[in-house]
């Protein structure tokens, strides 16, 4: 039982891991022992976060890449396996949201930026990674989504349509490719306290008013997010497929009467 959790001689891909939970999810799997290569577009605080898992005994790299453009999302699969061998776990974090308004309001070109971020992006790099996980015998997916994908909003419409999609996109993985032993997931957060979501919680007032519909009373930290994830990528989480991991404290649940 003692090695539910270890990840030790895995390798995970963790996009949009140079800030928030890519970040904290990068830094988990690496304290479980897996080897994490660490992407967003900015390579300099992609190095930052490298350097301090190194630090701490971890194993590392950088891979650079703007999730948007096909061909980088190539070159950070084929870079991996060139330095590492293997993609034994796919964490699709990275994600936008450029619009704050009515589905009725949002220009074409924020739309399209939305969806072709969060959504084609994902089954690009999937369907790069699944061949090779066939090989292997099998492997984690996991795609960090949204409580955007399972509640209405009037302001966050089309992200929420986005994380709907990536819902979907785990379901169908998973019925795909589990009898190759892949799994896939989505964990679906709430506010959690990353730059993503600064301005739901930097300000008091709006934080005040956010918090009094969670069950718990508070909004959620990156490492309560990138826990959840250790657990989806390793043997503890051998027997899920194909489920949405809610971690919300209480936010979809909470009749606001406690």
């Amino acid at each position: 039982m003692s090695d539910l959790f270890d990840l030790t001689g895995k390798v995970a891909i963790v996009t949009g891991s140079s800030l928030g939970i890519g970040r904290a999810t990068a830094e988990a799997m690496a304290a479980h022992g897996a080897k994490v290569v660490i992407s967003s577009r900015k390579a300099d605080k992609c190095e930052t976060v490298a350097e301090g898992i190194k630090a701490n005994g971890g194993d590392a790299i950088v891979v650079p890449c703007h999730c948007s453009h096909k061909e980088q999302l190539q070159n950070l699969v084929d870079k991996t396996i060139n330095e590492w061998g293997k993609i034994d776990i796919l964490v699709c974090n990275a994600a936008v949201n450029p619009f704050y308004g009515s589905l009725s309001e949002i220009p074409d070109d924020a739309y399209d930026k939305i969806m072709n971020t969060n959504v084609k992006s994902n089954v690009w790099l999937t369907n790069m990674v699944i061949p090779q996980m066939i090989k292997l015998g099998g492997g984690s997916i996991i795609i960090v989504s949204s409580v955007a994908a399972l509640i209405g909003s009037a302001k966050l419409g089309t992200y929420g349509l986005s994380k709907a999609a990536d819902v979907a996109l785990a379901r169908n993985l998973a019925v795909e490719w589990g009898r190759n032993n892949i799994r896939a997931n989505c964990i679906n957060p709430a506010i959690i306290r990353t730059n993503f979501a600064r301005a739901l919680w930097e300000n008091p007032e709006i934080y005040d008013r956010a918090v009094k519909n969670y069950a718990l009373h508070r909004i959620g930290e990156p490492e309560e997010v990138g826990g959840v994830a250790v657990m989806l990528a390793a043997k503890a989480g051998n027997f899920i497929t194909g489920q949405t991991i809610v971690v919300d404290g209480g936010l979809t649940i909470y009749g606001g009467d406690g």
